[in-house]
């Protein structure tokens, strides 16, 4: 099979033939259709130190796709060959407390497709049935592809109730953009979201019911004003990794705000604790998705009416992979997709 492969320890992906994954009594063998390009690949694409500490030379990478079932294991009672799917790429562990809890997204034992182990970036994948996810009709083979982000989105957003709150979205990426839908989707009143990437702002408007902010051309405070808020905003969801943009959040949330912490600032970054005890903010650190609750959430929303597609600006045939990955790393994107058929 085709496959993309961290073939070497320097910038770049490459294009290699693989065997075809043999599966055990547990697992399924997926064909895969459809791709999404991660910043998780980028990383891994770039080179940069935490990709050189932590994945393998020879790895297949990517870890967001859809496809079909073309094999099931022995044990395997409840997939069947010709289905339609997507998985979860954290594989987990059954010893730890978490896991055994039924917590299985704060397993420590975790390994990620594509980035610890084998990934989606071929055209078989080999995943544990006990991760696939079954798609509905309703939901295409490129949805599918972004369920994993879209999934990062929705547990960062239903991390706290958005019913008739006003919200604070840092960090314009793909998920923060899906975040933002959600968000509204749900009910929140006011969804604002920053950055100071013109396209990404731009894209914003178009995938979500949001007011876009440009943060190097306009104060925050402003915007509170303009949209009559008493106090600020009541739940922040910091998206960027930038710590000025934690910043300003804390400085514009209500006393007793809440922040859904997605976004990884690079190191260690200083923060003002005595900002965050005076105001009693709550942050939460999100990671990942909870398995299998925010799978569950986000394909209802799917299929009720929450529309995420427009996220989805360019899409390249696997032979054209570069011209995607160049695409994604220029930040005037939104999701790329790969085309695996």
């Amino acid at each position: 099979m085709t496959a993309l492969v961290k073939a070497k320890p320097e910038p770049g992906l490459w294009m290699e033939s693989r065997p075809v994954p043999e599966i055990g009594p547990d697992d399924v063998l997926i064909r895969v259709k459809k791709t999404g390009i991660c910043g998780t690949d980028i990383h891994i694409w770039n080179w940069d130190a935490w990709a050189e500490r932590t994945v393998p030379v020879g790895l297949v990478t990517g870890h967001e796709f859809a496809g079909e079932i073309v094999d099931v294991g022995r044990n395997v009672t409840d997939l069947r060959i010709g289905q339609r799917c997507s998985g979860e790429g954290h594989l987990i562990g059954h010893h730890s407390r978490q896991s055994r809890s039924g917590k299985f997204h704060l397993d420590p034992e975790t390994r990620g497709i594509g980035v610890n182990e084998q990934g989606a970036f071929a055209h078989y994948l080999r995943l544990p049935a006990f991760n696939v996810v079954p798609l509905p009709d309703e939901i295409d083979d490129e949805i599918g592809a972004i369920l994993d982000p879209l999934g990062n989105a929705v547990h960062t957003a239903l991390s706290f109730d958005l019913v008739g709150e006003d919200v604070l979205i840092t960090g314009a990426g793909p998920i923060g953009i899906m975040a933002a839908a959600v968000a509204r989707h749900v009910g929140a009143r006011h969804v604002v979201i920053t950055d100071v990437n013109p396209a990404r702002l731009e894209l914003a408007a178009k995938v979500a019911d949001c007011t876009p902010v440009n943060v190097a051309q306009e104060d925050l405070k402003d915007v509170i004003a303009r949209l009559k808020l008493a106090q600020g905003f009541d739940v922040g969801m910091e998206m960027s990794g930038n710590q000025q943009a934690l910043d300003q959040m804390v400085e514009n949330l209500v006393m007793g705000g809440r922040i859904a912490l997605l976004g990884i600032p690079p190191g260690k970054s200083p923060v003002d604790w005595s900002r965050i005890v005076f105001k009693a903010i709550t942050i939460k650190g999100v990671y990942g998705r909870e398995i299998f609750e925010t799978w569950y959430k986000m394909i209802a929303m799917l299929t009720n009416g929450l529309d995420i597609r427009p996220v989805i600006t360019h899409r390249f045939k696997v032979a054209e992979f570069r011209e995607g990955f160049e695409t994604m790393r220029s930040g005037l994107s939104g999701k790329v997709v790969l085309d695996w058929t």
